[in-house]
């Protein structure tokens, strides 16, 4: 099978801005390759990479992209020329996988492969636009179920395949949480949607002792380009740290973030993306390697988190939702050391390896295009195959 992935304009591939979708959808070409198919990855041209290279087996093409903005019409807008560019060096292919905007609009249905939309964000109306796509193919249930209210017509296009982890996993590779330091940690963008200051809020609001012998450590893009919520907020951030609180600059190496979550007992995730929270890779991330985690009630959680058994909720809805971080906090600190949620995290993480990831959208693939032998994934729109 000829595959071709499609990024969008702003992050390049392999992801050393960053960027779940960009890290993803590398690693799953490069399952592809090794299962067999011929895997073509375009993707913007930056920071001194090659036009053409390979990378394990997947033949990478870069074009010229643009700069992220916070104005969501200035980033369509960016990406008219990128999406026309990369029509320009498609190669032909059975299935064209594409998180652009404008490629299902742009691109004829059939000639550069069938239109396979990954659905990374939560759907703001375009989906009705894509009567082209073959396939939307969702990471999660919650958006799933938004992506077939706003299609009504259609709605069985759409799909339910998760985000794999982007790295191996090689047995219990981690130290227990009682060997590891009093740590708590955030890793992802600096934003406010990302419900950073709710965290530092609460973090402060700890009795002492806590903060005495806890650390909370951050790491993240700051900067708007990188998708962070740009330096006035950093700054705000800043202002209120104490010396219990650290920033590290963004960590786009995976062998040195794991080593970051190896390092940590909890890992928390407050964000507040109503509408804007499609998974939480960087969650997920964390339990493979052992972590607490403790996140808030966004229903994208629900897919693979079950709270007391391997992870915690809190509800950012409340009326004072530092309070209610807070709390939590200082429960799961007064007792960090059972080890029982951060293996059950682990075992959780399990299911999220590439290599069965892979071969669920490879199913996929052959069902949209009839081959005979092909394992199709479950009918309803909604079948989750986390």
């Amino acid at each position: 099978m000829r595959i071709t992935i499609l990024q969008g304009a702003f992050l390049p591939v392999p992801a050393i801005r960053g960027g779940a979708i960009e890290k993803a959808w590398q690693v799953l070409g490069e399952a592809f390759v090794k299962a067999g198919h011929d895997v073509t990855h375009i993707s913007r041209l930056c920071d001194g990479l090659p036009e053409q290279e390979s990378i394990e087996g997947v033949r990478h093409l870069r074009i010229p992209g643009a700069d992220a903005t916070k104005y969501s019409y200035l980033l369509k807008l960016r990406e008219i020329s990128y999406v026309l560019r990369a029509r320009r060096i498609l190669p032909e292919a059975d299935i064209l996988v594409t998180h652009a905007f404008w490629a299902p609009l742009f691109f004829p249905a059939e000639k550069f492969g069938k239109i396979y939309v990954h659905v990374g964000r939560y759907p703001k109306g375009q989906l009705r636009l894509y009567r082209k796509a073959s396939r939307l193919q969702t990471p999660s249930e919650v958006v799933s179920a938004a992506a077939a209210k706003e299609l009504q017509d259609g709605s069985e296009r759409v799909r339910t395949i998760p985000y794999p982890l982007p790295f191996s996993l090689s047995g219990n590779g981690f130290a227990r949480l009682e060997d590891r330091p009093k740590r708590v940690l955030y890793a992802g963008r600096i934003h406010p949607e990302k419900g950073v200051l709710n965290l530092v809020g609460a973090w402060k609001k700890l009795p002492e002792s806590f903060r005495n012998e806890w650390g909370l450590r951050i790491i993240g893009p700051w900067r708007q380009d990188q998708g962070g919520g740009g330096s006035s907020f950093f700054e705000q951030l800043k202002k209120e740290v104490d010396s219990s609180i650290e920033f590290l600059e963004p960590i786009f190496s995976e062998k040195e973030l794991m080593e970051e979550y190896k390092k940590a007992r909890i890992f928390v995730y407050p964000s507040i993306a109503s509408k804007g929270e499609t998974f939480g890779l960087a969650v997920l991330e964390a339990m493979s390697c052992g972590c607490v985690p403790l996140v808030s009630s966004l229903p994208c959680f629900d897919d693979f988190i079950r709270p007391g058994e391997n992870g915690y909720r809190f509800d950012e809805r409340s009326n004072f939702p530092e309070d209610t971080l807070k709390k939590c906090l200082q429960s799961l600190l007064s007792d960090s050391s059972d080890s029982g949620v951060g293996q059950n995290a682990f075992e959780t993480a399990k299911d999220y390896r590439v290599d069965g990831v892979a071969a669920r959208f490879i199913a996929d693939f052959e069902a949209l295009l009839g081959r005979k032998n092909s394992s199709c994934p479950p009918k309803n729109i909604l079948g989750s195959v986390g």
